[in-house]
């Protein structure tokens, strides 16, 4: 498995724009997309059940919050090998 970092376009209601980046470990391209997904979706659901975000499970895949009104494309998502800029610690599984 490789450390992938995955950038999201996303659009808010207002009409401000930006990337949501979501980093872990997957097997390749396609399944790292699909792992942001279900992060995103648990976290979207835990906010609307008044929960937390789930945090940073062992394969380094978390979710540390959640904005209401903003939209992700996830047809135009990227997932390209995750280069460490700022010597941010990762999980690693065993």
């Amino acid at each position: 498995m490789t450390y992938y970092e995955v950038n999201v376009p996303m659009q808010s209601a207002a009409g401000n724009s930006g990337i949501h980046v979501f980093t872990g470990m997957a097997a390749d391209p396609g399944a790292a997309i699909r792992m942001a997904q279900q992060t995103y979706r648990a976290a979207q659901e835990a906010q609307q059940a008044g929960r937390r975000a789930p945090g940073k499970c062992p394969d380094g895949w978390g979710a540390r919050g959640y904005r209401p009104g903003w939209q992700l494309d996830w047809g135009a998502a990227t997932a390209t090998l995750w280069k460490d800029l700022h010597g941010w610690p990762r999980s690693s599984v065993t």
